[in-house]
């Protein structure tokens, strides 16, 4: 029998409002591969799907619209702990609200049920 990958990738997206927040605070910090760590934001006035992207305590910004329907969605229900964040690029030379790409994967079940 043929051992198959399993396709864990959700999404890839730049970062919304980084500019706005602590992204340049913690740009030196950051390297691609690092883990990020998504808030949902029910009260945020600007967007009911909001979800947050941290960097340790450093808000850098949020999963653009049009990305966290389904995200949000799945924390609203308690699946937050299923999400893995993180880094897929940087780069330094962009406009500063697409310097940095963040990939969202799905945890296996093992993963999640077991930490």
């Amino acid at each position: 029998m043929e051992n198959k990958t399993i396709d864990r990738h959700l999404g890839n997206f730049n970062i919304a409002g980084f500019t706005y927040w602590e992204g340049c605070m913690t740009i030196a910090d950051l390297k691609v591969g690092s883990q990020l760590r998504l808030v949902r934001e029910r009260e945020n006035r600007f967007d009911p799907n909001a979800v947050a992207i941290y960097f340790n305590e450093h808000k850098l910004g949020f999963i653009p619209r049009g990305e966290n329907e389904l995200i949000s969605k799945l924390m609203d229900l308690g699946y937050g702990k299923i999400f893995d964040c993180r880094i897929q690029r940087i780069s330094l030379d962009a406009h500063p609200e697409k310097q940095v790409g963040v990939v969202v994967f799905l945890k296996e079940v093992n993963e999640v049920f077991n930490n």
